[in-house]
């Protein structure tokens, strides 16, 4: 059998979570950036996300983030905006929802999108039910 050279498996590159508990300093937006809600994620690094400014974008998410900070469907993010592509952008930064409200009470934030809110792709449909045109 060949010799181990390695100093772990996966659960080792994946590090210990030990560091969640921590307090962070608050990340604001710069000239250039913009904060965005994730729409959805799709695959391969890259998630849409609606901005601010009511732009949806296609963002990247760069290589110190890949596979080290996990982003969802509904994480307020923050993307660098690309001064050759308006509809692309890259994903700077994840806010934890307990930085994402003092974002929201300075006035960073507006009150909808850091809500839980509808988004273009949630439209509920009613159906009526087979069973009650039959009796």
């Amino acid at each position: 059998m060949p010799k181990n050279k390695g100093k772990g498996g996966k659960n080792t590159k994946r590090g210990k979570n030990e560091a969640d508990d921590e307090k962070r300093e608050l990340v604001f937006k710069k000239d250039g950036q913009e904060y965005a809600r994730v729409l959805r994620m799709l695959g391969n690094g890259r998630c849409e996300a609606m901005c601010i400014d009511g732009t949806m974008r296609l963002c990247h998410i760069r290589g110190t983030m890949h596979k080290k900070v996990w982003i969802a469907a509904g994480d307020i993010i923050l993307v660098g905006l690309r001064d050759f592509q308006d509809d692309k952008a890259d994903v700077i930064w994840k806010y934890r929802p307990d930085e994402a409200r003092p974002l929201k009470v300075y006035g960073e934030l507006p009150a909808r999108l850091g809500e839980e809110d509808d988004g273009p792709g949630d439209h509920y449909i009613e159906f009526e039910d087979e069973d009650s045109d039959k009796t």
